[in-house]
C-alpha cells in the first residue's frame, strides 16, 4: 500500500500567463504557494478474490474488469500511461473539488507519485510535474495552464517562469518573519460555488488573442509582487493592493471568470477593510482570498458571515509519500484487459 499527501495551491499573480498558447509567444510568470490542505491518494494491488479487477473510490465507486470501462478519465489514462493493473485506488481531500485550488492537478500529481512508488520507482518533483502536465493536458485533453501541477509537486512559495515549452521554479527569498506576516494577513473564504475549471479555461483560451494586453499587464505585476515580498523596506500591505489590481485585470480575460454574486461578495470584503483579494483559480466560483490587516479581520468576517472561513498555513514540502509498503505483484497472471 502507498499513501501520498499532496498540497493544494494558492495562485497570487500571473494566472492565465501559464497557458502554453500565451507563454510560448510572450513568456509567462506566476507567483503561487502551496498550503496545509491536502489531497490523499491510497493505492494498493487489489486481492484477486473479487469479480472485478480494479476498484476506484472518489465521489462515487467504480468497480471494473476492463480499464477502458473506467469513467474517471484521469485515472483511466494514468493507468494506461504507467501500465498499472489490478488496483484499489481511493481519493480523500481536505477541501472540495472544483473550487479554484488546483484540485485536479493536485490529484494528478499525487496519483502518479503513488503509481510510481507502487512500481518501486522514485521520481523527482520536476518529473512528476511534467508527467502530470502531460496526463492532464495531452492524454485527457483538458484545457488549462501548467502552474497547478508544478505547485503541487514542488510545494513552497515560488515564482514560476514559463517560456518556449518549458519552465523554471524560483523560490521567493523572504524572511520567515515576513512570510509569517503575509500568511497572517490572508483570509480564505468558501463561496459555496463550484465549477469545472477546464470549461472556464477553454473560454479563456479562446479569448487569449483578444486579452493579450491584460495578460501582459498581469505578468508585469509579478515583478512588482516579488519585490514587495523580498524587499524588507517595502510595505507588505502593498501586496494586498496589488492583488486588487490583478483581480480587476483577471476579470477582463474571460466572460465566465466572475459573476454578479462573486462581485458582490468581493465588494463587501473590500468595504469591510480588505486591501485587496481575488477569486482563486480559473474563476466562476470557489474560494475568495483577501489580504486584510489584522485589526480589520473581524470586520471582514462579520461582513462575510454566511461564508465558511478556512484558516491555513503555508507549506514547503509539495507532494510526498507518507506510507510506503509495496506488495509483490505477479504481472504474468494479469487477466487481459
Amino acid at each position: 500500500m502507498i499513501i501520498t499527501k499532496t498540497p493544494f495551491r494558492i495562485s497570487f499573480f500571473g494566472g492565465g500567463t501559464d497557458m502554453p498558447d500565451f507563454f510560448n509567444n510572450y513568456g509567462g510568470t506566476v507567483i503561487s504557494t502551496s498550503f496545509d490542505k491536502y489531497v490523499y491518494v491510497t493505492v494498493r494491488h487489489l486481492p484477486r478474490f473479487f469479480d472485478y479487477s480494479t476498484e476506484l473510490i472518489y465521489s462515487k465507486t467504480e468497480r471494473i474488469n476492463d480499464i477502458n470501462e473506467m469513467q474517471h478519465p484521469m485515472v483511466r489514462n494514468a493507468m494506461k500511461m504507467l501500465d498499472m493493473h489490478e488496483l484499489h485506488i481511493s481519493y480523500d481531500a481536505d477541501l472540495p473539488a472544483r473550487t479554484g485550488l488546483g484540485t485536479s492537478s493536485t490529484f494528478a500529481v499525487g496519483l502518479l507519485n503513488a503509481f510510481y512508488c507502487l512500481k518501486g520507482k522514485h521520481k523527482a518533483k520536476k518529473e512528476l510535474a511534467n508527467d502530470a502536465i502531460y496526463l492532464e493536458r495531452t492524454l485527457c485533453d483538458e484545457a488549462g495552464g501548467w502552474q497547478d501541477q508544478i505547485a503541487a509537486s514542488f510545494g513552497g512559495l515560488n515564482r514560476i517562469d514559463f517560456k518556449d515549452g518549458s519552465y523554471h521554479v524560483n523560490p521567493i527569498i523572504i524572511s520567515p518573519k515576513r512570510k509569517e506576516m503575509l500568511n497572517d494577513n490572508l483570509m480564505l473564504f468558501f463561496t459555496g460555488f463550484t465549477r469545472f475549471s477546464a470549461e472556464i479555461q477553454e473560454s479563456t483560451k479562446k479569448s487569449i488573442t483578444d486579452k493579450t494586453k491584460q495578460l501582459l499587464e498581469m505578468s508585469k505585476l509579478v515583478d512588482e509582487a516579488q519585490d514587495i515580498l523580498e524587499n524588507e523596506d517595502r510595505n507588505l500591505d502593498d501586496f494586498g493592493i496589488l492583488l486588487d489590481q490583478t483581480w480587476k485585470l483577471k476579470k477582463q480575460t474571460g466572460p465566465n471568470v466572475s459573476k454578479l454574486s462573486i462581485d458582490e461578495l468581493y465588494d463587501r470584503g473590500i468595504k469591510a477593510g480588505a486591501l485587496g483579494g481575488k477569486l482563486l483559480g480559473a474563476g466562476g466560483g470557489g474560494f475568495l482570498l483577501f489580504y486584510v490587516q489584522k485589526e480589520k479581520q473581524n470586520s471582514v468576517r462579520n461582513a462575510l458571515s454566511e461564508l465558511m472561513e478556512v484558516p491555513f498555513k503555508f507549506e514547503n514540502s509539495g507532494t510526498r509519500v507518507i506510507y510506503y509498503a509495496p506488495e509483490t505483484f505477479d504481472r504474468k497472471s494479469v487477466k487481459a484487459e
